[in-house]
């Protein structure tokens, strides 16, 4: 039976007529960049559970900010057609699908920068792209005034980073992190897997399967961080083209320690470049943890 509200979801581009199709109700909102799949499915699905009665709003906007000067802005995958058909079948109402300059009109010029989160990992590897992350959801959230946001625990420090930025600046959402969805070989589902060819993404399940490595030395009882994230490093090692940035294990601020302890929030992130694309992944550092958590502003 589908969860679908309207079978055509009411596209908008200003934020005059986001207002009018949103109307007075209960809101959820799932940011995207679009290229739908079934993670952003999951997510849409889980906003409607949120908001029977409610709207569920999808944005749909290919951040320039978050991108760095040799990234892929140009050539990020981008198909609205696809996108309204995975929106309308998981039971969007409204796709907010704006262009650059009504997002960041002339003049502007503020940004949002959260420290500590965003530091390490892909904080260190794509200097301003958090910073990029923080200013859009913000504008996003301002725009759009949603009793719920939602997330993919895929990216998992951009969660983090949100999270800390709605509690410091008092912003009146909760936030919501909502599993990765995974194919049947385990590769989490991305846009960019779209780049890779069946062979290539059948291969970059390797990056999961150094997760679950770093997995079976803590279930096994290494505490040693160091250790842990050796047992991953020679999974990725088993195959040339996978280049990794880091794979790293972090505690629920996302900072390294030396030994880990028994936390749930304890996390193993791994970003790799394989065939040229950069993937990143990142599971619970405990193969068994508690249900996800969702966090309120």
């Amino acid at each position: 039976m589908s969860n679908a509200v309207s079978p055509s979801p009411q596209v908008v581009a200003t934020a005059a007529d986001l207002r009018a199709a949103l109307g007075g109700g209960p809101v959820a909102l799932v940011p995207t960049m679009g290229y739908l799949h079934d993670g952003h499915a999951a997510l849409i699905r889980e906003a409607r559970r949120l908001v029977p009665g409610g709207r569920v709003a999808v944005s749909i906007f290919v951040n320039p900010m978050q991108f760095g000067p040799t990234e892929d802005l140009n050539r990020y995958p981008r198909d609205l057609e696809r996108d309204l058909r995975v929106a309308a079948e998981a039971g969007a109402d409204v796709i907010f699908h704006p262009t650059p300059e009504t997002i960041y009109p002339a003049g502007f010029a503020t940004q949002v920068s959260v420290s500590g989160v965003s530091g390490g990992l892909d904080g260190a590897a794509r200097p301003g792209h958090f910073t990029g992350v923080a200013t859009v959801v913000l504008k996003l959230l301002n725009l759009v005034r949603p009793e719920h946001a939602l997330f993919g625990e895929k990216d998992w420090q951009q969660l983090a980073v949100i999270r800390r930025m709605v509690t410091d600046l008092n912003v009146p959402v909760q936030i919501h992190g909502v599993p990765t969805v995974r194919a049947e070989s385990g590769l989490a589902l991305s846009s960019r897997n779209s780049y890779l060819s069946a062979e290539q993404q059948e291969r970059a399940v390797l990056l999961s399967q150094a997760l679950r490595a770093v997995q079976a030395a803590y279930d096994g009882g290494e505490r040693r961080t160091a250790a842990l994230e050796a047992a991953g490093h020679a999974v990725l090692a088993q195959d040339s083209e996978a280049v990794p940035d880091y794979l790293s294990v972090v505690d629920g601020d996302m900072a390294v320690r030396e030994i880990v302890d028994n936390s749930p929030m304890n996390r193993v992130l791994v970003a790799a470049r394989m065939f040229g694309v950069r993937l990143i992944d990142n599971m619970p550092l405990n193969a068994q943890p508690p249900l996800a958590q969702a966090g309120r502003a």
